[in-house]
Order: structure tokens, then C-alpha cells, then sequence
């Protein structure tokens, strides 16, 4: 204990005068309600951003909204980094686009031939004919090439 003046008459008191109490129960709510939100997370996230085949459909849609707008800039920033590589900005719409460029979604279905992450989204052209482009998860969703 300590000597000397005091401002009252008794000593200063312990500050913890009571026994200690455990409040394990806290970090095992905690715990628990992480595990809640990852799995929340886990079913909401495709809900969010949509299925694979969604994300394809869309991910070709603007592509080819882009190459009609003669946006060339964005239509190369949705190439997979392979075909970045091969193609300039300039030379994508001699590589994707039939005669008058106006494409419709038909379908997008998983590609084997490509991987098992790879779809196949089918385009069909004003002209009747059809074609396959593949979209691969690339940093989100890439157009990188022709299907044969």
C-alpha cells in the first residue's frame, strides 16, 4: 500500500475488486457469425454478378455493341490477353465481325474443347449464318477467340 496524503480519509481502493469472469462465448459468437457472412457471401455472389454463362452473353453483347459503335479501344480491352497480343485495336473487327456487324446472342453454353472455365456464347448474324465466339475467365469475363 501506499503512504501519504490522501485527498479522503481512506485509502485508495483496488480497482478490481470482483473475481475475474470468462467471456469465451464472445469469440465463439464472433467465430460463428464469420462463418455466416462467408457463407452468405458464397450463395449471394453469383446472384450478384450473375452465372457464367450470363456473364459471357453480356461480356460478348457489349463487344460486339462496341465494334458497331466503332469503339475499337473498348472492343480491344475485352480481348483475352493472347489476343490483345495478336490483334491491334485496328484489326478486331476484320477478326470477329461478318459483313454488316449486327449480331444478336443466341446461347452460351460451357466449351470442353477450351477448358472446363471456357464458354462457348453462339452469335447469330442478320444474315441468318451463326458463329461461336469463346469467353474465358480472364480478370472477369474475355472474349478470346473464334469457336470452330
Amino acid at each position: 500500500m501506499s503512504t501519504g496524503p490522501f485527498l479522503y480519509d481512506d485509502g485508495p481502493e483496488p480497482l478490481h475488486t470482483g473475481a475475474p469472469q470468462k467471456r469465451q462465448w464472445w469469440v465463439v459468437l464472433g467465430l460463428l457469425g464469420i462463418v455466416v457472412v462467408a457463407v452468405a457471401m458464397v450463395f449471394t455472389l453469383p446472384l450478384i454478378k450473375g452465372s457464367a454463362e450470363d456473364q459471357s452473353s453480356e461480356v460478348v453483347d457489349v463487344f460486339f455493341q462496341a465494334l458497331a459503335a466503332d469503339d475499337l479501344e473498348t472492343a480491344h480491352g475485352l480481348l483475352c490477353e493472347s489476343e490483345r497480343a495478336r490483334l491491334a485495336p485496328e484489326q478486331v473487327a476484320e477478326e470477329y465481325v461478318r459483313d454488316d456487324g449486327a449480331a444478336e446472342i443466341v446461347s452460351a453454353v460451357r466449351d470442353e474443347d477450351e477448358g472446363e472455365a471456357a464458354r462457348r456464347v453462339t452469335v447469330r448474324w442478320s444474315d441468318g449464318e451463326t458463329s461461336a465466339v469463346v469467353v474465358i475467365p480472364e480478370e472477369g469475363a474475355k472474349v478470346c477467340g473464334s469457336a470452330r
